[in-house]
């Protein structure tokens, strides 16, 4: 569990003091999130061992990285926007380490805490996406994408030959519509009434542009806006490099074949495995959605692996020629191997 802690907390630590002190700690952060990481992975060992019974560490360092989120985001809000001590150059690199954050630490843990069983940490989970203006994923996310990942009804399982800046679009709307319907489906089947949870993310949202505004006025809404948006590309990046291409074969009755270990991508790499709470084990994932982070599996004997880490493929995805000579061929390779019915 060390590995975790240093990979996602040092950030905190960084980007706290690029927010209020200027100075070379705008700059550190962003090597951090970027060169270091990136050279980490390329020297470090191959892989995370797995780490069994480790739930109650696990949960732990999710609040921690909760709580982080609540400070950190209103903290570089004011100082992205107001801090006399940051120049230009230091409002850009700090915006982009703390952009960064929220995409890759923050995203990854509140993915972990809507998949809890216990109340308050699903709760935190939902007020970590709510703050950057993606509350719906908490409904979308295990109500619409884990039922029919890889199939057409899933608005964020990208489809093979798909360029992320098609695919960004449909999917965040596609998103907040299913994620409507299913979440309004699910409490009426129930039998609930009182407060929609669209309700609640449409109100936080609204609380964090009011706040943004009390702490820096027009500047604290561009800033908070933009540092939402950059963190939704990621959240969204991910999704994209995860799914493309893989798609359940569909029977003669209309019905897709089970989701499998064959139908998510992987990574293998440590460093950036461990920033972004082992995400990049996404096939894992799916099969076991209970499962604590600490534990997931990787066989690439059963399941697809990019040729380099999550961050790296991210970044070849804003380039849509490079991303398709990179990944046409293995997708179709993929295809050629996994049998008809699925990889179980």
């Amino acid at each position: 569990m060390l590995r975790f802690y240093i990979a996602t907390l040092s950030p905190v630590g960084l980007i706290a003091l690029a927010c209020v002190s200027g100075g070379p700690w705008p700059a550190l952060a962003l090597v951090y999130m970027t060169v270091f990481v990136a050279l980490a992975d390329r020297f470090g060992p191959e892989a995370l061992p797995e780490i069994d019974g480790a739930e109650r560490a696990a949960n732990a360092l999710s609040v921690l990285l909760g709580l982080a989120n609540f400070a950190l985001l209103p903290l570089g809000v004011w100082a992205i926007a107001m801090a006399p001590w940051l120049d230009g150059w230091g409002r850009g690199m700090t915006g982009l380490a703390l952009g960064m954050f929220l995409g890759q630490v923050s995203h990854p843990n509140a993915h972990e805490l809507i998949h809890r069983g216990n109340r308050w940490l699903r709760r935190l989970g939902v007020a970590v996406y709510t703050s950057i203006l993606f509350g719906h994923h908490a409904s979308a996310h295990p109500k619409v994408h884990h039922v029919h990942v890889a199939t057409s009804r899933d608005p964020n399982s990208a489809r093979p030959g798909e360029g992320f800046y098609r695919f960004w679009p449909r999917a965040w709307l596609g998103s907040f519509v299913t994620g409507f319907r299913a979440e309004t489906a699910a409490r009426r089947r129930a039998g609930r009434g009182g407060l929609h949870p669209y309700a609640v993310y449409v109100g936080g949202a609204v609380l964090g542009l009011a706040l943004a505004w009390g702490l820096a006025g027009v500047w604290g809404l561009w800033v908070y806006g933009a540092l939402c948006a950059y963190a939704q590309m990621q959240l969204l990046l991910a999704d994209y490099v995860q799914h493309y291409g893989l798609r359940r074969r569909i029977g003669p009755e209309g019905k897709a074949e089970p989701a499998g270990p064959g139908h998510s991508w992987n990574a293998a790499e440590w460093y950036s495995s461990a920033l972004m709470l082992n995400a990049p084990r996404h096939s894992d994932h799916h099969q076991n959605p209970g499962r604590a982070y600490p534990g997931l599996r990787l066989d690439p004997a059963i399941m697809p692996v990019l040729p380099y880490s999550m961050p790296v493929m991210a970044a070849i995805a804003l380039v849509p020629p490079l991303w398709r000579r990179v990944m046409a061929p293995r997708v179709r390779a993929w295809a050629d191997r996994k049998p008809a019915s699925g990889q179980r």
